[in-house]
């Protein structure tokens, strides 16, 4: 299994399967888990719950203890390793995340998205999967085709869903220019001196370089070792600037061209051809449920729309009935869902405005309308309800990249004390509009702290980087203040219909029952409720939070007038403190109910 050289080899009559886990028959039901593979698991902790249910004794690192905080930075030299550390392959593996299904599926996640699998270029440290050299194999400091293989059928077995991050934007490094890389310029073409050898000198001509360079040296499948492949224009100075945002490369990944030709009559090139070949490949062979596109603003639209085609044609012939795409397009709400209009993508990975206004949100920072109202009825996004939202859009709020925090790059727990409004963020984010998606260590309660994208990339499993500047400690904890929380509501969300499908209304409050309106900033912070309602049929399902972090906080928070009787009452669903066990339906600015939510605190009636 594996180690192809050529699309040509691909053999779609046999490798296709007779049977194929089903899709989803709707991904709004998701609960999306977004991991690093080398940062997971490298299948060598002790002390956590295996898949079966049983305390795994075996293993030679332990779990982290409060005194374990720190431990890797106690001296200068110390913190140089730690820090070095973060800039390079930590060791977690396939076999790793297969060891911990049973740890995500008792948090109530039902699709994990793994960061790219695929071979990269060998002698560069590109540990996030983002440099492939070899489309058609599995990273070996990964594991091995059948290692992926195991993992979806592990996945598959406990009910969830995989989702492959794929990239065809660029490839790895995987050639030098004459004289450095250099930077984008009106769309000139610089002279290559050659493909990178398998020390990473570019000596190679850039053509078909035999088969007895394989597998560590230039491209491959060979179908990509030509001059055509690759636009060679330098790198992207000005990262909205057309054409150079789609002509140049990715820092030092190299962009591929895929085409030409406007949307409709777009002609694609042999490049784009062979990489839809290519991980139609994985989809017959791993059973994937879905692709992450990364990168796709920089794309071409026709390049999107011919990929999403071919990939749905597939996936429909082998019944996979909805097999899911995400794009990851940046530039804003009207850039990404007119791509999704335009290309055939399923949805936009919400990486601007939404991770953004939802954190700082929580913490006080932002007027909740700035959230709210991303998801209203509206004319730039060319709907017209706001349910259209519900299955096309990817919302987080700590991710791998945090483009949108330049150099201050830290997870939500890093500051004003995140960490006391974590579970209100995580309700947020699992009961609001959208496919809901949790950055792995969030039920860990990491904090990212640095400023770089190393320090948000901690190891779940320790080794010389773990998260919290620790080393040699693993986080598969189960029993700490966060975990068995969240599982609570992820539970309550897929007992509701209206928590997954149902519209959504951020709600009027009122601190003395008369004057209402919504809670907005007075000042620097604010220190209130935020209440929204999701209303489906005839079922509402009241949720709040409080922005305060040290008091309780009481308000009358309207609801719908048709659905509720005076003096009926909605239950408590969930709580994150003591909160009562129903409120009473009242006459006030229609009808409403009065909360009463503790400090940091989150919770959910019905």
């Amino acid at each position: 299994m594996g180690n192809f050289k050529s699309i040509a080899e691909l053999d779609f009559q046999n490798l296709i399967k007779s049977e194929y886990f089903p899709s989803p028959d709707a991904w709004e039901d998701q609960v999306l888990y977004f991991l690093l593979l080398d940062r997971f698991s490298d299948g060598q902790e002790k002390g956590f719950i295996d898949n079966d249910g049983n305390v795994v004794t075996a293993g030679n690192t332990v779990k982290y203890l409060p005194t374990d905080f720190e431990n890797a930075i106690q001296t200068t030299q110390d913190a140089e390793i730690w820090n070095e550390a973060g800039q390079k392959f930590v060791g977690g593996s396939l076999i790793g995340l297969k060891s911990k299904i049973g740890y995500l599926k008792r948090l109530g996640i039902s699709a994990i998205w793994i960061s790219p699998v695929f071979k990269q270029v060998v002698s560069q440290e590109t540990y996030h999967g983002y440099g492939i050299q070899d489309f058609l194999d599995i990273e070996p400091r990964f594991g091995s085709t059948q290692d992926l293989v195991d993992v979806v059928k592990t996945a598959h077995d406990h009910g969830i869903y995989v989702i492959l991050d794929i990239i065809l934007n660029h490839s790895g490094d995987v050639f030098g220019y004459i004289n450095g890389q250099p930077d984008y310029q009106s769309g000139k073409t610089f002279s290559v001196e050659g493909f990178r050898n398998a020390l990473g000198i570019p000596d190679l001509p850039l053509d078909f370089v035999g088969d007895n360079k394989y597998p560590d040296a230039a491209i491959w499948p060979k179908e990509l070792q030509t001059a055509e492949t690759f636009t060679q224009k330098g790198k992207i100075i000005h990262w909205d600037d057309s054409p150079e945002f789609l002509e140049g490369d990715f820092e030092v990944l190299k962009d591929l061209h895929h085409g030409s030709g406007l949307v409709d009559n777009y002609s694609p090139s042999e490049t784009l051809k062979a990489l839809t070949k290519a991980y139609k490949y994985w989809i017959a062979i791993a059973d994937i449920d879905g692709f992450r596109i990364d990168t796709v603003k920089h794309m071409d639209p026709g390049a999107t729309r011919y990929f999403a085609s071919v990939i749905k044609e597939f996936t429909m012939s082998i019944k996979k009935e909805n097999f899911y795409l995400i794009g990851e397009i940046t530039g804003g709400r009207q850039r990404a869902f007119d791509t999704l209009e335009i290309t055939g993508l399923d949805a936009a990975l919400g990486i601007d405005d939404i991770p953004d206004k939802m954190e700082y949100m929580v913490k006080g920072y932002r007027n909740p309308t700035d959230y709210f109202n991303l998801f209203r009825n509206s004319e730039l996004v060319h709907k017209e309800s706001h349910i259209w939202f519900r299955n096309k859009v990817v919302t987080l709020f700590d991710d791998h990249d945090q483009v949108r925090k330049g150099n201050n790059k830290a997870r939500f727990c890093a500051n004003d004390s995140g960490v006391l409004s974590l579970i209100a963020v995580v309700g947020l984010n699992l009961t609001s509009l959208g496919i809901p998606c949790l950055y792995y260590g969030t039920e860990q309660g990491f904090d990212g702290k640095g400023g770089n994208d190393r320090y948000i990339r901690e190891s779940m499993f320790g080794r010389n980087f773990g998260a919290f500047r620790s080393r040699d400690v693993h986080f598969f904890n189960e029993e700490n203040q966060w975990f068995s929380e969240i599982a609570k509501i992820v539970k309550i969300r897929k007992e509701h219909l209206a928590l997954r499908r149902g519209r959504q209304y951020l709600r009027q409050i009122s601190g003395n029952g008369t004057e209402f309106g919504y809670p907005a900033l007075m000042g620097d912070r604010m220190n209130s409720i935020v209440a929204w309602s999701r209303i489906c049929d005839d079922k509402e399902i009241l949720c709040a939070f409080n922005t305060d972090q040290q008091n309780e906080t009481i308000a009358y928070v309207t609801i719908d007038e048709s659905l509720h009787e005076i003096d009926s009452h909605l239950k408590c669903l969930y709580a994150s403190g003591v909160s009562p066990v129903q409120v009473n339906v009242e006459t006030r600015n229609g009808k409403a109910v009065r909360l009463t939510i503790p400090p940091a605190g989150f919770v959910i009636y019905g």
